[in-house]
């Protein structure tokens, strides 16, 4: 079954004013290329050639940078009007992606991780292979979805943004779904209405034990969506220690 890619790069921005009052923040530079080069870039390399892009006002900016993609790409991009939460952004991706599996992509993530075979086993796969959640080790975890284990280390839930957190193994921005994403969307969305976030689609999965956690241990994972993360992406991108290129 095909994998699709969503990257959804809406938002205000508003950990990067005043520059996000002008841009759209995955036109932000790091080092010499955009943010968003480098997204697209792990995305393109897992082999990936379907490609939504959800943002706002500016995404006629990422059109003009994009294009129509590279020979034998499809990239459809979708407008976010009004920002209104993760449900109402990934709603408006839908009609390009049902009946698929699925790479969902918080363009903020910049990894050097490589999803190429992890992409093709989901592709492979005949039976559900559920869904694959990027996560790394934080000292402090409380902004991100926060797994729980069990005595024998077995994921057995997820917690949105805890107070105190149950580990320090931090789930976020890059997840591979299988085809029953939507129809756990919409259950998600329904029990939870206006509060839902991904992480719940991610409950399900891990209540149906259907959940492999990839640890990127020293594997770089940076959320670039402030100035001093995007000073720290610049200087490891200089280095080479980066990579925005499409091909491997």
């Amino acid at each position: 079954m095909k994998v699709k890619a969503i990257l959804v790069a809406g938002g205000h921005g508003s950990r990067l004013h005043p520059f996000t009052n002008i841009t759209q923040k995955t036109l932000l530079p790091i080092y010499d290329r955009p943010v968003i080069d480098y997204a697209l870039g792990t995305i393109r390399r897992a082999g990936i050639t379907d490609i939504t892009i959800i943002s706002n006002q500016f995404i006629g900016q990422i059109a003009k940078h994009i294009g129509s993609g590279l020979p034998g790409e499809k990239i459809h991009y979708v407008l976010e009007e009004v920002p209104q939460g993760v449900a109402y952004a990934l709603n408006l991706a839908r009609p390009h992606n049902e009946d698929c599996r699925l790479l969902v992509y918080f363009s903020d993530n910049i990894t050097t991780i490589e999803l190429a075979e992890h992409v093709e086993n989901f592709t492979t796969e005949k039976s559900n292979p559920g869904c694959l959640l990027l996560c790394r080790d934080e000292e402090n975890p409380h902004a991100f979805g926060v797994a729980k284990f069990d005595d024998n280390g077995e994921i057995i839930d997820i917690v949105e943004k805890p107070e105190n957190p149950p580990s320090n193994v931090a789930i976020g921005g890059i997840y591979l779904y299988d085809e029953q994403f939507w129809t756990l969307f919409d259950q998600c969305h329904k029990e939870f209405s206006g509060k839902f976030s991904i992480s719940d689609v991610n409950r399900k999965y891990v209540e149906k034990r259907q959940t492999q956690l990839i640890n990127l241990g020293k594997e770089t994972w940076l959320d670039c969506g402030t100035p001093e993360s995007l000073h720290e992406a610049s200087s490891m991108a200089r280095l080479g220690k980066l990579n925005p290129n499409p091909y491997k």
